[in-house]
């Protein structure tokens, strides 16, 4: 540089300086109006969901219910000792109160079907929708999905197309992606919060039996139950059911339906009235670190077989005890409730890509998606007679019935689905969902076992049953 300054005078490096700014700024006159054009609409100067908006939320509703319950008010007569001397009938008067809730839903059909919780319309006895315009409706359940927590709703006398929501694919969804949540908190009137999706495929979150939610930080809270989560484009990928809470307000974790679970109820509750979804006939542990560390796998992922269901879906594709599940249809698995979401949200009918890791070796499995069989016929019957079963309702256990009552089916036997108050049976301690294993040292397979068991008569009774996987057993004398 010194030498440089050293070579041209002062004057003339100012005058190099002059032109290469007026250059410069010739450069800048030359630009299109276009790239100088300074914003002057709305849309131009705000980052808006607007449009989205005023798109999605004719579709979301208010759900207002009301069902009738009873109470029983206690009286003097309630006490034992009374009981004991003027009967069992004497304890009380019952009082009936109207129970009124709300909540919300999302018009899916142009023809009025709304999907919303369970727990928000499953158990009402009076219905009302109530659309962002004002209109309402009264409407009647089609169907209910406890496991899923999802119901189905008909809007009554509807006399024109109204607004719906397509779902979206949730599969697409990733951390990070932008999410509106609509809904009626606290009954104040329709809202919408925006956030992102924060986790995919949460669980332990114990807000239904299948769990693989999407968790958001858009603000949900009371009343925002069935209510839509969507996309930006105006898409719905969620049914917005559970938070977080140690106040009963939004923190920030929430969590929603994934839309692929909420299409599968639907579709299977309006074609056969009730829903079905696909099973995997096998069951699995979680690879934990410790079961990774044994199984000389690099990292803690996946499911590992422990049992084959004969003649089950996964029979039928092939997988063995043993077999580590990956991945389905190219979306990995990371635990065992994953994978049952994931099985139980394809559609009925078609195949999955099963992922697998077997003796090191990676092979890929194709699984036949088919509703759980109600074979063998459950042949339910009520138990009577001088025997510690009386008062209970025997079932012959099967994959059918292990799916409605949120069991892990693994082999024929005999299930107890019902058990009266007040019964031998519950005085023994019997619950319903206890599997009889044996009595009396013999094993009770099917319901006629049972029943052929219990005609004879006894000193005494030994038996074993299965309650959560614990092996209990009991001992009555004669």
């Amino acid at each position: 540089m010194y030498a440089l300054k050293a070579q041209f005078p002062e004057s003339m490096t100012r005058n190099v300086f002059a032109l290469a700014l007026i250059g410069l700024i010739g450069f800048c006159a030359s630009l299109s109006a276009a790239e100088q054009k300074i914003p002057v609409t709305r849309e131009q100067v705000t980052l808006t969901f607007a449009p989205v908006v005023k798109k999605a939320t004719p579709a979301v509703v208010n759900i207002y219910t009301r069902k009738l319950v009873q109470n029983q008010t206690p009286l003097l007569l309630d006490d034992p000792f009374f009981r004991r001397f003027f009967g069992e009938g004497l304890g009380g008067f019952q009082r009936e109160r109207v129970q009124n809730s709300l909540g919300s839903g999302v018009i899916v059909r142009a023809s009025g079907v709304v999907i919303t919780n369970n727990h928000v319309a499953g158990d009402a006895d009076q219905i009302t929708v109530v659309l962002s315009d004002r209109r309402e409706f009264e409407a009647k359940i089609i169907g209910k999905d406890e496991h899923s927590d999802l119901a189905v709703l008909q809007l009554l006398d509807v006399k024109e197309p109204l607004p719906s929501l397509d779902l979206a694919n949730s599969d697409d969804s990733e951390v990070g992606d932008m999410v509106l949540a609509i809904g009626n908190p606290f009954g104040v009137g329709q809202t919408v919060t925006s956030g992102i999706v924060s986790g995919l495929a949460r669980t332990g979150v114990g807000a239904s039996d299948l769990q693989s939610f999407i968790q958001t930080d858009a603000a949900i809270n009371p009343g925002n139950s069935g209510g839509a989560l969507i996309t930006s484009d105006g898409r719905l990928i969620g049914i917005n059911t559970a938070i977080y809470s140690r106040t009963g307000g939004n923190i920030g974790i929430g969590f929603a339906i994934p839309s692929n679970m909420a299409r599968t109820v639907l579709t299977s509750i309006l074609k056969e009235g009730h829903a079905v979804r696909a099973w995997l006939g096998a069951s699995g542990k979680t690879i934990t670190p410790d079961l990774a560390k044994n199984l000389a796998l690099n990292r803690p992922s996946g499911v590992v077989i422990d049992r084959v269901i004969p003649r089950g879906p996964a029979a039928t594709a092939g997988l063995a005890v043993g077999d580590i599940v990956r991945s389905v249809n190219g979306r990995e698995v990371h635990d065992i409730e994953e994978l049952r979401y994931m099985i139980a949200s394809l559609p009925i009918g078609g195949q999955a890509a099963i992922g697998t890791l077997r003796a090191g070796a990676e092979r890929t499995a194709q699984l036949p998606l088919a509703a759980p069989p109600d074979l063998p016929a459950r042949k339910k019957t009520q138990l009577s007679g001088r025997q510690p079963f009386a008062g209970a309702t025997a079932a012959n256990f099967n994959p059918a019935l292990a799916d409605e009552l949120s069991k892990e089916y693994l082999e024929p036997g005999v299930i107890l689905t019902d058990v009266m108050p007040r019964s031998i049976a519950q005085n023994v301690g019997l619950q319903p969902g206890d599997l009889i294993l044996t009595i009396n040292d013999k094993p009770v397979k099917s319901v006629d076992d049972l029943v052929q068991i219990l005609s004879v008569p006894a000193q005494g009774w030994i038996f074993t049953v299965n309650r959560g996987g614990q092996i209990l057993p009991f001992r009555i004398a004669g």
